[in-house]
């Protein structure tokens, strides 16, 4: 029966993430949810293309979700945003995106596939973020749908730390009914005490003496317990049927913490998700941590640039909209904290820019991708409209960090995998009218400095100048993992502060090409002489000399070219144990250790990141299907051998007098 839709009037919001693996049911959960609590009034089909949050043609046609949606409904008094994000290991981003702005999940998986290889990752992400989650058990009347033995993968691959709140009568059957556990029954209550007594002494003392805590303490527990990511509320049904799905709303309900913040404060708050309607228009979806946002409000937003630099931009608010309030509901344009609420008249912006300083929440930093591939459009005359339409689609995932190459060869796209390459081209075809042509992927390398270097470029008074600035640069190999690192040892003013910006923004630009065409990460820039000759010199003096000075000191400290790799775990029978290291080996990976695990053996060790679809692709027959794989980008290592190269957009400083003659072009 479905549950009657109240107003999104509320006094609590909780904004929740819907997670899973492929194919597992979110999408169908999401639309169930949404149905059941009355927020709209025809269930969609996955199958059918017409469900609420998969809006894109690519994703109605694909039936997958590439982006993070928004959608709301009202459950117990509570006002919930749900938060539909991808399913596939490609989008990895967006779902980092959209957990970042989040208070809870629902880590859902199939009764029937159990615990697989993305549902751990999730996982991972979510016990790393301490986010609190309920755990969804779909599918309970498919065919092969088991109960127990869902419950022990979880807890054997997932997590021990779930309380199943129900259990399932004629699993497996289209007669499938989900049958919630009470706190009436007494050996519910010493499950439940069982589990709370893990980080509860007052519990465990309690069950010792061989006394069971009541039921209005065993709920406070798990409600706090869950609320600090200690436990997970576990629950079965089917989103296609709507068995359970009333046990799940009440989770929500009962479990899962309401957002939280202040409302005095300075506005704080991150932007997750980007739409650009057919007439250009940025509709940004923008999570509030502290203070409130208005309408017509103006608003300065950060964010962080590929190069490392930070950048802010502004703009007035002319549109804003609560997610889940109507037109009745007279605070529809006043944002408060813990609301989504879609945003228009910022042309600039992108996802993962921050309202206030930073954001009311600890910036995100994501794995880059590891592939490119250059895009040209099938008619050379739809370059123009491919550049465009490239822009529109890094303003909604910036990682994939568009560059156009030189003498009209194509454009550059970063990318995570194929299916995400294969859905940019769906989409450029479907919402842009652009057919465009992608090229083979290749791995994308790094440079790292190998040692030190100096070079230095001051002001000839005696000549004409080339450059009306002084700089001196030197180059020294940083931390692992630490990226671009800018420095002074000048005196602090001895330059005023657009040249002293000029300097750093270019040299971390300069970087995106090092000596053999690949970003230079891990590396420390030291500005060691700087000068300028007032009222002559300019920016485009800094800007311009930069690039030189930079490519001759890190020219002088050499750099190395290294190759993107991940960890992985693989999980194979014991009778594949032998087929799988030989197909790892294959691949370049190296095996850290091999353990035996309740399924055979647990495989761990590092694989080059360009080998990684290879080893999925080869698994299943390695392993007749029963092999489980995770992977998540690490550390890179050397790439032996000649250093490859990689085309440079634009002229390289190195070559002074082909720099000086593009400088002269432009």
């Amino acid at each position: 029966m479905r549950t009657p839709h109240t107003s999104a009037h509320t006094s609590a919001t909780v904004n929740i993430g819907i997670l899973a693996h492929v194919d597992a049911g979110k999408t169908s959960l999401t639309e169930r949810l949404l149905f059941d609590t009355g927020a709209i009034d025809r269930l969609g089909s996955v199958d059918a293309g017409t469900t609420r949050t998969d809006t894109g043609a690519v994703e109605r046609r694909r039936g997958i979700t590439v982006r993070t949606a928004v959608a709301s409904f009202t459950t117990g008094g509570l006002h919930v945003n749900l938060i539909d994000t991808p399913g596939h290991g490609d989008f990895t981003a967006e779902v980092e995106r959209a957990l970042g702005v989040l208070d809870a999940a629902v880590l859902v998986l199939s009764a029937v596939e159990g615990v697989q290889a993305r549902t751990r990752v999730l996982m991972r992400s979510l016990c790393r973020l301490g986010l609190p989650a309920l755990v969804f058990v779909n599918k309970t009347d498919r065919t092969g749908a088991r109960e127990d033995a869902t419950l022990a993968a979880i807890r054997a691959g997932l997590t021990p730390r779930v309380v199943p709140m129900a259990t399932v009568r004629a699993i497996g059957t289209r007669d499938a009914r989900t049958v919630p556990h009470s706190f009436d029954d007494p050996a519910f209550r010493e499950r439940v005490a069982e589990a709370l007594a893990e980080d509860d002494d007052g519990v465990l003392a309690e069950l010792v003496d061989g006394r069971v805590p009541d039921a209005d303490r065993l709920r406070a527990g798990l409600a706090d317990h869950t609320a600090r990511g200690l436990l997970h509320p576990l629950y079965f049904g089917s989103a296609l049927s709507g068995q359970g799905i009333g046990h799940l709303l009440d989770g929500i309900a009962r479990w899962l913490p309401p957002a939280r913040g202040d409302s005095a404060g300075e506005p704080r708050g991150t932007v997750f998700a980007v739409e650009r309607a057919p007439s250009g228009e940025k509709t940004a979806y923008l999570r509030l941590f502290s203070g409130t946002l208005d309408r017509r409000a103006r608003v300065t937003l950060h964010r962080r640039e590929p190069d490392g630099t930070l950048a802010e931009h502004g703009g007035r608010v002319t549109g804003l909209d609560v997610a889940g309030l109507g037109i009745a509901d007279g605070d529809r344009h006043r944002l408060t904290p813990g609301g989504i609420a879609a945003i228009r008249g910022l042309p600039a912006v992108r996802v993962g820019d921050r309202l206030g300083a930073n954001g009311g929440h600890p910036e995100a930093v994501f794995a880059p991708p590891t592939l490119e591939s250059v895009v040209r459009p099938s008619r050379p005359a739809d370059a123009s409209r491919l550049h465009a339409a490239l822009a529109a689609l890094a303003d909604q995932d910036p990682l994939i960090a568009t560059r156009p190459l030189p003498d009209g060869a194509g454009t550059s796209v970063l990318l995570y995998g194929e299916v995400q390459k294969e859905v940019l081209a769906a989409t450029l075809a479907e919402e842009f009218g652009v057919e465009a042509v992608f090229e083979e992927s290749r791995p994308l390398f790094r440079e790292r400095p190998m040692g030190t270097g100096a070079a230095y470029e001051g002001i000839d008074r005696r000549t004409t100048a080339a450059f009306w600035a002084t700089i001196g640069l030197r180059v020294d190999p940083g931390a692992p993992g630490s990226g671009t690192v800018f420095r002074r040892e000048t005196e602090l003013g001895a330059l005023p502060a657009g040249f002293d910006r000029a300097i750093e923004e270019t040299a971390r630009r300069t970087l995106q090409q090092g000596l053999y065409g690949w970003p230079v990460t891990d590396v420390v820039i030291t500005l060691t002489h700087s000068g300028y000759a007032s009222p002559v010199s300019t920016g485009t003096d800094f800007r311009r000399l930069t690039p030189l000075v930079l490519m001759r000191a890190l020219a002088e400290a050499g750099t190395g070219v290294y190759e993107p790799c991940h960890t992985y775990e693989l999980e194979v029978p014991s009778d594949a144990l032998s087929a799988a290291t030989g197909l790892l080996a294959e691949q370049g990976a190296t095996v850290g250790d091999a353990v035996p695990a309740a399924a055979g053996w647990l495989i761990r060790g590092i694989v080059p990141a360009r080998r990684v679809a290879a080893v999925e692709r080869r698994l299943p027959g390695v392993a007749r299907g029963e092999a489980a794989w995770w992977s998540a980008p690490t550390v890179d290592r050397p790439l032996p051998g000649k250093p490859p190269a990689r085309e440079r957009s634009g002229a390289d400083p190195l070559n002074r007098a082909e720099y000086l003659r593009s400088l002269g072009r432009a």
